[in-house]
């Protein structure tokens, strides 16, 4: 496969990041397409022709003529092509994938909306605040316990499950959003901060200074 096949549109976001670790970790030559949303970009009809719903990132595999996106699809879209970042086996296979699955029903879009309600709505509603700030420490509770004598969420190694909810937790850590009081998480979250794939992912396109 000619190593120019891979094009990743992206901005600096949390789910942008996912793919970009994942894209160091496996030591991935791709073309990096910058989407800057805050200019609008996202809504160009070049772009849309990509991904109808206007949201990043995108994968596209010209060798393969895959074009993917929402960031869970193309985390497993990059494992399993190159045959890391999940377990081969059928248990730790399907353990990584309840991970990953769980991090985009339960942790990506509650840290989205407590992220809208805190810093963006200027109407400051107290009560979507409150829920939000709720649901996202039980979500995040939830990890903490997962973590328990764990270095890792799933298959007792470093899988795609691991690299998707650090992505969300990263921009919380931006932000000021403290989870120190999920101790287990956030030793979790050092430990994949120290990766340098991570460290590599995390400042590309650009490095975030905010949500």
């Amino acid at each position: 496969m000619p190593s120019s096949s891979l094009h990743l549109y992206t901005d600096s976001s949390p789910n942008g990041y996912k793919a970009t670790i994942a894209l160091e970790e496996l030591a991935l030559d791709y073309q990096l397409h910058h989407v800057r949303i805050e200019q609008g970009e996202h809504r160009a009809a070049e772009f849309l022709r990509l991904h109808p719903h206007g949201r990043i990132p995108v994968l596209v595999d010209q060798a393969r003529d895959v074009t993917l996106f929402e960031s869970a699809a193309i985390l497993l879209y990059l494992a399993e092509t190159h045959g890391r970042l999940i377990p081969q086996d059928h248990a730790g296979r399907w353990e990584t994938m309840a991970w990953l699955i769980f991090h985009a029903a339960s942790v990506g879009p509650v840290l989205g909306q407590r992220v809208h309600f805190e810093h963006f709505d200027q109407e400051r509603y107290l009560p979507a605040i409150a829920r939000y700030q709720q649901l996202s420490d039980a979500a995040l509770a939830t990890l903490d316990q997962r973590l328990v004598g764990r270095d890792w969420l799933a298959a007792d190694q470093y899988t795609i499950a691991d690299i998707a909810n650090f992505g969300w937790l990263h921009i919380a850590d931006v932000i000021g959003m403290s989870f120190d009081h999920h101790r287990h998480l956030c030793a979790w979250y050092q430990r994949v901060a120290q990766r340098p794939a991570v460290q590599r992912g995390i400042a590309i396109p650009e490095i975030a200074t905010g949500p």
